[in-house]
Order: structure tokens, then C-alpha cells, then sequence
């Protein structure tokens, strides 16, 4: 796809004012379902979230004036809202993380030390395509949490469960506006799929790395049943499973895009359930 061909794909991207609450005393130290290594996982993810968003905004912000699309001015516009309000919410989840015992913050900061340095070193086009590849791998996660009852099933904590839905529905509604802001501004196939292949290499080693540390501050991930339990459960989460892995790959393509997995019924389906007030989330 060039950028010469390429046309934006009318949708609708816009922020909204929501907060949630983690009432003191009642989240239990592994709260995905009391399963040790994905609690450790998913708060790993949380944690590097609020920089990540800030440097997803800095990389489209940058070409901003460079959209003269109608439409896609107007999803960049919604795309800047909605990550901005992600990275409120997850820097409020990640404080009560670190109460747990989590060690959020640090982690928080290593993210953000990080991306500084690839702020200094990459040109601004290699660093729009980062935020194009790590938002394929969140709206990859988001589609299996939308999608996938197994995967709804491990957020047991009500309230974790309602952040982490409204944060993949908004993932799905704008997955495609910093991949289309590359298309415009530069295109570069080999670009973005050199990138994807870094990215990935790196992410999946920071997540890793991550969640070791994480674990090592935790005592009872040195009662070696327990760890070796759920460890054996990861093998079996929806997250990881070979159809998400394909997906992922997907976005090597030369002639890929995020919109090939259409998911505006789901969306609907799902905007109706968190934002209706009669609706009962599952």
C-alpha cells in the first residue's frame, strides 16, 4: 500500500469522561483470578502504559499539521483524548498496584527513561512507527479481551474488569489512526515492518524481564507449586493462543491494515454494554 493510494476509513474516535474507583482494603494481591504470574503479567502491562501513551500522543502530535485529511485530523484529535485518558486511569489502577506490593512505579519510570531515549535517537518517522506496531499489539489484546469470554473471565475484580474493557474498546476504536498517520506521512512498508520486528523482540524481552523482577518481590512466587501451577496455566491463556499469534504476524503483510479485522460490531456491542446504563457487563 502506498501512501499515494491510501484512504482513510471513516469512524469515530472520541474521548470520554470516565473514572474508576479501587475502593481501600478490598483488591486482593493477585487479582486476575487469583493467579499468580498473570497478575504479575497484567500489572507489568498497566505499569508501562501511562508513559506509553505519552509518547503514542508525542509521535502522532508530531505530524499533526501534516493530516490534511478531514476525517483523520478529526480520529487524530479523538486518538490524542482517548490515550491521554488511558494514561490517567492506569497511573491511578498502578498506585494501587504499588500498595500491593507491586513494583509499578519503578517500573513506571524505566518506561519512561526508555522511551526518552528512543526520543533522542530515532527520527520522528521510525518513532510513529513504534507507536503504529506496539498499537497493533494493543488492539490484538483488546480484541481477545472483547472477544473472547475466557479471556473476561480472568479479571474477577469488577472494577479492574470495567477499566480494562473500556481501555480495549477505545483501543479498537482508534487501532488504525497512528498506522494511517504513517501511511500519509511516509509509507514506508520496509520502515514499518523493520520496526514491528524490533519492537516485537524488544517488548516481548521488557515483559519478560518485567514480570521476573516483579515476581522475585513476591513470597509466594517461592512456593514453587504455586508458581509452577500457574505457570502451567499460562500455556492455556486465550492471550497467547495460536490465533493471536497469526493476527499478530498479520501486520508483516505488505498489504496490511487494521482495519482487515473489522471489528465495528463488536465495538457496538460493547459500547452499549459499558456505556448503557441498563446493560449488565459480563
Amino acid at each position: 500500500m502506498s501512501s499515494s493510494a491510501f484512504r482513510v476509513r471513516p469512524r469515530t474516535v472520541r474521548a470520554r469522561r470516565v473514572r474508576f474507583a479501587y475502593p481501600q482494603g478490598r483488591l486482593p494481591r493477585h487479582y486476575m483470578n487469583d493467579d499468580l504470574v498473570m497478575s504479575h503479567i497484567v500489572t507489568v502491562l498497566s505499569s508501562v502504559f501511562p508513559e506509553g501513551e505519552d509518547f503514542f500522543v508525542k509521535t502522532v502530535r508530531h505530524y499533526r499539521d501534516q493530516v490534511t485529511d478531514p476525517e483523520l485530523k478529526a480520529q487524530v484529535a479523538g486518538f490524542i483524548g482517548q490515550e491521554v485518558t488511558h494514561g490517567r486511569e492506569h497511573r491511578h489502577f498502578n498506585e494501587r498496584l504499588r500498595e500491593l506490593g507491586y513494583p509499578a512505579r519503578f517500573i513506571d519510570r524505566y518506561t519512561k527513561y526508555g522511551l526518552a531515549l528512543l526520543s533522542r535517537v530515532l527520527p520522528p518517522d521510525v518513532q510513529l512507527a513504534v507507536t503504529a506496531a506496539l498499537e497493533h499489539y494493543t488492539a490484538t489484546l483488546a480484541y481477545v479481551l472483547l472477544n473472547k469470554p475466557e479471556a473476561r473471565d480472568m479479571f474477577t475484580e469488577a472494577e479492574i474488569r470495567r477499566m480494562f474493557l473500556w481501555h480495549a474498546l477505545e483501543e479498537s476504536e482508534h487501532k488504525s489512526v497512528a498506522f494511517d498517520v504513517f501511511q500519509t506521512v511516509s509509507g514506508d512498508q520496509r520502515v514499518r515492518r523493520w520496526v514491528m520486528n524490533a519492537v516485537t523482540a524488544d517488548f516481548l524481552l521488557f515483559v519478560v524481564l518485567m514480570t521476573a523482577l516483579s515476581l522475585a518481590l513476591d513470597p509466594e512466587a517461592y512456593r514453587l507449586p504455586r508458581l509452577a501451577r500457574s505457570l502451567r496455566r499460562l500455556r492455556t491463556s486465550p492471550f497467547i493462543q495460536p490465533d493471536v499469534i497469526r493476527h499478530l504476524r498479520d501486520y508483516n503483510r505488505r498489504d496490511f491494515h487494521p482495519d482487515d479485522n473489522d471489528t465495528t460490531a463488536l465495538e457496538r456491542t460493547w459500547k452499549a454494554k459499558l456505556f448503557d446504563e441498563r446493560a449488565e457487563l459480563d
